[in-house]
């Protein structure tokens, strides 16, 4: 396992700013213990898992780096275990309209939904956001935490289900970028409205999806775990925000290496209310 559970361990405990002592204390263990654990020279009681996810607010498969049945959920998997970067490290244009209409002026919380392999995460970590990102591929996973080492920057990253997972943190931005074309039509209610629950007042989501044309024919590269939104759809989820960006384009894509055509949807929206600096000042 190449010590994945150790690793996992050591990485939690310091997010959450504990040290071995005092993660040893709440699981009534030595500090001993935690060490060993975490350099793999030895594993916890098996009884003991409950309790350190409940501590380091993870779960067990994430715990031991697994995500049940990720091989029958992505396409991405073994093209992201490749060297060579299948997106780039280009940013989206998205990110740029982020960094113009929330710029990261103190402490901004940015989570990134199916991050791929990480180059708008990296992005926004080098331009100064607090940056949390996830992907159901592990192989996108790990070269996430690959450029957060080469670029000396943090990126918080981990794997999830975007079906499954809800957010327990509240973020200051959400993004996606041409990722949300993966949960099922019936999740699609409850996945956003917890987004929009988890993000801060004067908050924004900026977020593409590819939506159905009968005129644009399917793409060679086919993902059986693919949904695509109806033209409007995604809009649709935001009559109670401020609409500061909404637009649809069709546009040449060549990532299968045979030439074809998306068309995308784009929104970026504020959340109503005060920003948190202006509640912080106020003493709210």
């Amino acid at each position: 396992m190449k010590n994945v559970l150790g690793k996992n361990i050591a990485r939690l405990r310091k997010e959450k700013k504990l040290t071995q002592e005092a993660l040893a204390a709440q699981l009534r263990v030595s500090f001993q213990a935690i060490s060993k654990w975490e350099t793999g020279q030895s594993y916890p009681d098996i009884e003991l898992l409950p309790q350190i996810t409940d501590i380091l607010e993870t779960n067990i498969d994430a715990l031991l780096g697994h995500v049940p049945g990720d091989a029958q959920k992505t396409i991405y998997h073994n093209l992201y275990e490749q060297e060579a970067f299948y997106w780039g490290l280009q940013p989206s244009e998205l990110c740029y309209e982020v960094l113009k209409r929330y710029p990261p002026n103190g402490h901004v919380r940015l989570l990134e939904v199916g991050c791929g392999e990480g180059r708008d995460a990296l992005f926004f970590a080098r331009n100064g956001y607090e940056v949390t990102a996830f992907d159901i591929a592990q192989a996108g996973v790990d070269k996430v935490r690959w450029l957060s080492d080469k670029f000396n920057i943090y990126i918080r990253a981990f794997r999830a289900d975007m079906m499954e997972y809800r957010l327990e943190e509240d973020y200051d931005i959400v993004y996606s970028s041409r990722s949300l074309h993966h949960i099922r039509q019936e999740l699609r209610s409850e996945v956003m409205e917890d987004y929009k629950a988890h993000t801060r007042e004067q908050g924004i989501h900026a977020l593409n999806v590819y939506v159905d044309k009968p005129f644009i024919a399917p793409s060679p590269e086919y993902d059986e775990f693919a949904f695509l939104w109806t033209s409007g759809e995604l809009f649709s989820y935001y009559a109670d925000w401020q609409l500061e960006q909404i637009n649809e384009e069709i546009y040449p894509c060549t990532s299968s290496g045979v030439p074809h055509h998306h068309a995308i949807n784009t929104l970026l929206a504020r959340k109503p209310g005060k920003r948190q600096g202006e509640m912080q000042k106020e003493g709210l």
